[in-house]
């Protein structure tokens, strides 16, 4: 035992050594190994680097001492190293109960945490655990339960048939051991690994790695602004059902022309399309939103006839501000959208800052692109390959219609962002229409929002993806999926507090879309921001109960706390609503019980492989969890190479932090441009 202090003030020891003293009975072996450790450090460490070692010949302090008090002085230390034996895991015993528990509670606790940065971006627990012995699956689960997360220790073990005893250091020529392991070379990779340990807390010396990570991350309930309003869904009165792509289209053009509005806040179409055919009150669907005001209205269409009527209501009072009735012919459509959103400004008191152009001169061109967007919202393969046809034939019938062309972009890059399509030719054209939008129209906010997440998900140039967002936000600060983009782009690259700012905006312009309440779950994981969250993915699945991945999402966010049942129990449902996952008759809980963490991983691989349609960043996520991180990279690699922008995430991916040291992965980093 060494009394010397730690070489970072304030603690007692560098390195604090627990084991059972019945393990160093007989050849002593606890007793060898400190010595050969402390040799090793010597000659890894200038510094001298203090041990604590307990060589009281009895299981622990005298039981005369205060326990409490004696050991909260000595589990002041850098470093603890339990030696992991049969008999080590043991609830009742003391140095379970009063030194590894009682460590991993006070580190957790202190100025580091018990988890630590590297310089080399890795993440390293502050056990250290050496293994002296094959492990019960049932010590194994002990272990990850206190330290939250997979067991991984320095095997001591000597393998061989029908033997489970400690590695000697009589015994440095592997022989017939199994493990194929050295002594002397155990030794070198503990001293390495507190070398690795010390240099992150000295580099670190205030910071854990939650405190490191923690981003005033807070959806906030926005307080309802005077200049709000929800466009409710105008309703069909046309005796064609068919016609609903027409009363759906105009809806989105008054809420379009109404969010160029700069200080008026508009609820954007994914939102307010969830009100369709709602029976709720106009006071219950304004307070859901946050909003002052509702508009709402109908069509009827017959022919090239129209008759439009609408109703601007204050949802505060619940008193209506104005109703008009328009009627006219299809001639007159834009001047209809045009007339009921002045109508909308002038009762509110609000100048017009712009004047309105019409989009085409072509009213069956018009009609197409209404079609388009219909289906495009939709956001199912089929919707978005009728969406590309209708945008084709608007443009076919005006070579100058700029919307249509952002139209076109837009399903592109989501065929290519959702694997519809293969990526790189469908990005490739997804660029070409969008330039075309804004070259015949440089107002269109659209175009320059979806030119950004291009740039950032496919062209890795990140200086053209902000300017391009900040400039679809200028033209149009209403549109949330501008937002949302923005926010993942910021996430990219780490920026996690102006994330919030964005994710919070698209929330309040988009608050029942659940594509934008998973992409602010997303922010929060990769955050590591777990409550947060587990919490917003649960949004996303009252809004969407079927919505692919939340329950992977919440799996993967209970694994990064530690708590493997509650993460199984969360992929139990995951594989109850994938039927191809049916077949698998055992339960995973059972397998992680017989097997423990690193087997459930490993069959959930298997399941995963054997899917209808096995998702290559869920492989990649779990390979890397399960320690194989030759087959993460592998997926990893396969997919950026496709420009698959699931691992555009590569660098804020939790799940990836301990490939962040290997070459090829700072390889990959370095292709897409986020190796700075």
């Amino acid at each position: 035992m060494t009394s010397m202090a730690s070489i970072i003030p304030d603690y007692n020891y560098d390195i604090f050594i627990s084991y059972r003293q019945k393990d160093n009975k007989g050849d002593r072996w606890v007793s060898e190994f400190v010595d050969a450790l402390k040799d090793e450090l010597e000659s890894t460490f200038k510094e001298e680097i203090s041990v604590y070692f307990d060589i009281n010949p009895h299981d622990g302090l005298l039981e005369t001492h205060d326990v409490d008090e004696s050991l909260k002085e000595k589990l002041k230390c850098l470093i603890f190293i339990p030696i992991i034996s049969r008999t080590y895991c043991d609830p009742k015993s003391f140095a379970w109960e009063h030194e590894f528990k009682a460590f991993v509670e006070k580190a957790t606790k202190d100025q580091f945490g018990l988890k630590i940065r590297l310089s080399n971006g890795n993440v390293a627990s502050r056990v250290l655990p050496i293994q002296i012995h094959d492990l019960d699956n049932e010590d194994i689960k002990l272990c990850e339960s206190i330290l939250g997360g997979v067991f991984r220790g320095v095997e001591f073990s000597y393998k061989s048939a029908g033997i489970n005893r400690p590695l000697r250091s009589t015994e440095d020529k592997p022989g017939d051991n199994l493990n194929k392991t050295y002594y002397r070379d155990q030794i070198n990779i503990s001293a390495n690994a507190i070398k690795e340990i010390i240099s992150g807390l000295k580099s670190e010396p205030s910071k854990s790695v939650s405190e490191q990570n923690e981003v005033l991350l807070t959806v906030k309930k926005p307080v309802t602004t005077a200049k709000s309003i929800i466009v409710l869904p105008f309703e069909n009165m046309s005796p064609d059902p068919d016609q609903d792509y027409f009363s759906d289209g105009l809806t989105e053009e008054i809420i379009t022309d109404l969010s160029h509005i700069n200080d008026l806040l508009v609820i954007s179409r994914s939102s307010a399309m969830t009100y369709k055919g709602t029976n709720k009150k106009i006071s219950e669907i304004a307070a859901e939103v946050n909003v002052h005001y509702v508009l709402e209205g109908s069509v009827r269409k017959a022919g090239k006839n129209l008759r439009i009527t609408a109703q601007l209501i204050n949802a505060m009072s619940d008193t209506h501000l104005w109703a008009e009735k328009y009627t006219g012919t299809l001639d007159d459509v834009f001047n209809i959208q045009e007339k009921v959103s002045r109508s909308i400004v002038n009762a509110l008191k609000i100048k017009l800052n712009h004047e309105e152009k019409k989009p085409t001169a072509n009213l069956r061109a018009y009609d197409l692109y209404l079609l388009g967007r219909y289906y495009w919202n939709r956001r199912t393969e089929e919707g978005l390959y009728l969406s590309i046809e209708y945008f084709e034939q608007a443009i076919n019938l005006d070579q100058d219609y700029a919307l249509a062309y952002a139209g076109l972009s837009d399903a592109y890059y989501i065929c290519a962002d959702w694997n519809y399509l293969s990526p790189l030719p469908a990005y490739q054209k997804a660029i070409e229409f969008a330039q075309k939008a804004v070259l015949l129209d440089n107002n269109i906010a659209e175009a320059y929002a979806t030119l950004g997440i291009i740039a950032c998900n496919f062209e890795f140039n990140y200086d053209k993806a902000e300017s391009h967002f900040q400039t679809a936000l200028t033209l149009n600060p209403n549109y949330a999926t501008a937002h949302q983009w923005y926010a993942v782009f910021l996430t990219v690259m780490g920026r996690f507090d102006e994330a919030s700012t964005q994710i919070n905006l698209t929330l309040q312009l988009d608050p029942l879309s659940p594509i934008k309440n998973y992409c602010c779950g997303l922010l929060y994981y990769f955050a590591e921001a777990y409550d947060n969250a587990i919490s917003q993915y649960k949004e996303t699945l009252k809004l969407d109960p079927e919505f692919p991945l939340v329950s992977f999402q919440i799996f993967l966010c209970h694994f990064q706390k530690g708590l493997i049942v509650e993460a199984i129990s969360e992929y139990q449902k995951l594989m109850v609503d994938d039927s191809s996952l049916k077949t698998y008759k055992k339960n995973a809980m059972e397998i992680y019980n017989s097997s423990g963490t690193i087997g459930f991983l490993n069959y959930i691989i298997d399941l995963e492989l054997n899917s209808a349609n096995p998702h290559s960043r869920v492989l990649a996520i779990l390979f890397a969890l399960s320690g194989d991180n030759q087959k993460a990279l592998d997926y990893i690699e396969y997919n950026v190479t496709e420009y698959i922008t699931d691992f555009i995430y590569l660098n804020v991916e939790p799940a990836f932090i301990n490939l962040r040291s290997e070459p090829r992965f700072l390889a990959l980093l370095q292709r897409i441009g986020l190796d700075q």
